[in-house]
């Protein structure tokens, strides 16, 4: 079954809704972060595709990455709770909700503005070309997954 296409102004506005529901005083159901370290966990995504702010892996890392991790991030395969994520997603201190919130919702305006064609093919800096699928895949999974462990 197809995840829904975040390349969509419907899914993407669905998404959005989503975390309008979330405050600072939102518990996550799992999990350590709270709601401000998950929404700066989640722009991670964001910041590895469209900034160069993040160290690229070394080439057995991408080795690694590309043949092992990729098909768990790409798949429709939802992430199983607590699952262990990179050194890069790791977000532990404290976090400005407000700040981090309205970079979310700026990053996935942006992603519905360049639409699936701008990422058929495209480099992802961990996992090398991806389809336009395994890209909304990517984006989709992440957030729904962390949107559904703060209980929206």
């Amino acid at each position: 079954m197809a995840l829904p296409n975040i390349f969509t102004r419907d899914v993407a506005t669905q998404l959005v809704n989503r975390l309008q529901q979330l405050t600072p005083e939102t518990k996550p159901l799992w999990g350590k972060m709270n709601a401000a370290q998950m929404l700066a966990h989640c722009n991670v995504t964001y910041e590895l595709t469209y900034e160069n702010i993040h160290p690229r892996p070394n080439g057995f890392m991408r080795f690694v990455l590309r043949n092992f991790i990729k098909k768990v991030v790409v798949s429709e395969k939802p992430y199983s709770h607590n699952s262990r994520t990179a050194p890069v997603f790791l977000v532990s201190d404290e976090q400005d909700f407000a700040l981090q919130k309205k970079r979310l919702l700026d990053y996935i305006d942006k992603t519905v503005a360049n639409g699936a064609a701008y990422f058929e093919g495209k480099e992802n800096i961990s996992f090398g070309k991806l389809t336009a699928t395994e890209w909304n895949n990517l984006f989709y999974k992440h957030l729904h997954h962390h949107l559904t462990q703060f209980g929206v």
